[in-house]
């Protein structure tokens, strides 16, 4: 802030009716060492104190019904920290009921102080430097949140830096994993290898997920996407893909649920989020032998959902039931560190939780006996399911595409074109923004997989480029380690028409692949039909993207098809239960 401005901020406003008053008290305050700046005028109070300034010093008298109102509004928007203090002089020999009523029209203004005349000028200056203090106070409390705003700012820079950087190398392993899964000889000759590998790769994406997302939720950059959904369909599918994992470790997994359906208003993407870093943790840290619970029912009473895992693992102890669900915090550990993980998950559910209605605790009767968690969210009315959505698609085929890879990475670029050649596509690759340019012109590819930190010319001056030059013919792809919502913000204004995270699910690429021509039909000849079969079908396709890409928290969403498969089952064991 310039000195100016500085200045400003300490000086008193001074009005009142009388020009030859508003001298005096100035000469006064001056002498005091108070900075002062005399108002012309109502409108020029108003403007000054909009400015900003560190107190108001002013007449009863010189203070309209209409310059009144328009402070109230101005000081109505004022930012948290502020509260502008005003020294207001009533009038000469005033009755009680006149005080009061003049108190009542002010009261709008905030931070009012009346000194009754006649005044003593030490009480004046002393009034005014106490309200002098206390703004200095606010501007310190501003500093402090400014402050902490740029650390907050620095810090999620470094972090998508981070994601990125780690992003990177794990889209290569991921593409490797994949080709090795596809290869049966492999798969024969390596089964646990390659799954000891994938599984990690899985684990590693985790912990960068983790560690953005814990950015994003303390500074609320999430927005939730709100339908009505099945609960118990979500915890079931759930637990059904934690089977493996749970017998893997010797554990003993149950899902319980009581009635029918229970549905509540909220993120799929999120509400999975939950449930998945809930039991992740009771796997975790339930030791061979142990059993996980996962049961959900409905409070009437409370108009709740509640959503419970419990395990039989290591507990924790009493006095870190409270801290359970801060950031970086973790029950008690060995050094070995087994279970691995950052402490970053719990606090991740809270804040989604919070952000849901909801809330969440943890009990526990000690160390070695067990810990359960509980869910508690507000009960929504079901929505009817789309009877087209009943019908599973079984007889999706991956047509050969022609594909253009854009990265600069010789082992993402390599590994991704081996891949995608050994499902039968026609791949070509450039290795830099301007080439990426130049192929994409000369090969007219149906689909672009372009990386965004490319050298020369950047991902988004790519996207820009090729827009300009075909239009919408080609079906554009960010495949990127950048994966905050910003990044995705600013991949659809450069003209991609989706957005991938690294490292990229080889079956939401499939899906995507498939659909974006209708049921796997050839592309129309060129004409107006067919720009606009073109459009219907990008629109398609996006419709994919954007219900199974994985989103900022890495969190893969399912397509209506599988949600509804896994409700079904859900109803189905209800009625047998029944």
């Amino acid at each position: 802030m310039s000195a100016e401005g500085e200045d400003r901020e300490y000086a008193v406003l001074v009005l009142t009716p009388v020009g030859r008053d508003a001298a005096l008290a100035a000469r006064a305050l001056e002498q005091a060492g108070i900075q002062v700046i005399v108002c012309e005028d109502g409108e020029a109070l108003t403007a000054r104190v909009a400015a900003g300034a560190g107190a108001a010093l002013v007449a009863e008298d010189a203070l309209s019904p209409e310059i009144v109102a328009e402070l109230v509004d101005i000081l109505g928007a004022q930012p948290p920290w502020s509260d502008f203090p005003f020294l207001i002089f009533t009038e000469r020999a005033a009755t009680a009921r006149e005080n009061q009523r003049a108190l009542e029209t002010f009261g709008g203004l905030g931070n009012v102080t009346a000194l009754e005349r006649p005044l003593h000028m030490l009480t004046m200056i002393s009034a005014l430097r106490a309200a002098l203090r206390a703004r200095a106070r606010q501007y310190a409390a501003r500093d402090a949140l400014e402050e902490r705003d740029r650390e907050v700012r620095q810090r999620d820079q470094f972090l998508a830096m981070l994601g990125h950087e780690l992003r990177n190398p794990l889209g290569a392993l991921r593409n490797a994993a994949q080709m090795l899964q596809r290869d049966e000889e492999t798969v024969r000759r390596l089964e646990r290898p390659v799954a000891v590998i994938d599984r990690q790769i899985h684990h590693l994406t985790r912990l960068v997920d983790d560690l953005l997302d814990v950015a994003r939720v303390t500074t609320g950059k999430i927005a939730l996407q709100r339908t009505p959904i099945d609960l118990g369909a979500v915890c079931f599918g759930l637990v059904e893909e934690s089977r493996r994992a749970s017998h893997e470790r010797g554990l003993e997994l149950f899902f319980e649920a009581s009635g029918g359906p229970v549905f509540v208003l909220g993120d799929r993407v999120r509400l999975e989020q939950i449930v998945n870093n809930l039991l992740t943790n009771a796997l975790k840290y339930t030791p061979t032998g142990g059993r996980v619970t996962v049961s959900v029912e409905t409070s009437p009473d409370d108009g709740e959902a509640v959503l419970r895992v419990a395990d039989t693992g290591m507990g924790i102890h009493s006095d870190a039931l409270r801290s359970i669900f801060e950031p970086f915090t973790q029950s008690e550990r060995t050094l070995d560190r087994a279970q691995g993980g950052m402490g970053l998950g719990l606090s991740v559910v809270r804040t989604l939780v919070r952000l849901h209605g909801g809330a969440v605790t943890a009990t526990s009767p000690g160390l070695g006996r067990g810990t359960t968690v509980t869910v508690r969210l507000p009960l929504a009315e079901p929505l009817a399911p789309d009877a087209d959505d009943l019908t599973p698609r079984t007889d999706w085929k991956v047509p050969r595409r022609r594909i253009l890879i854009v990265e600069d990475g010789a082992d993402n670029r390599e590994t991704l074109q081996e891949l995608l050649e050994s499902l039968g596509h026609e791949v070509h690759v450039a290795i830099d923004g301007v080439e990426g340019v130049a192929r994409a012109l000369a090969v007219r590819p149906e689909i672009a997989l372009v990386d965004i930190g490319l050298p020369l010319i950047d991902g988004f001056e790519v996207a820009r480029r090729v827009r300009a030059a075909v239009g919408s013919e080609m079906f554009l792809v960010a495949l990127t380690g950048y994966g905050q919502p910003e990044d995705r913000a600013r991949a659809a204004a450069a003209g991609f028409d989706a957005h991938l995270t690294k490292p990229m699910d080889l079956d939401v690429l499939e899906r995507m692949l498939v659909t974006l021509t209708a049921d796997g039909r050839p592309r129309p000849a060129a004409g107006a039909s067919a720009a606009a079969d073109r459009h219907a079908q990008r629109e398609e396709a996006r419709d994919v993207l954007i219900d199974r890409a994985p989103c900022d928290d890495g969190v893969a969403r399912r397509n209506g098809v599988e949600r509804e498969a896994v409700a079904q089952k859900v109803r189905a064991r209800h009625h047998l239960e029944k």
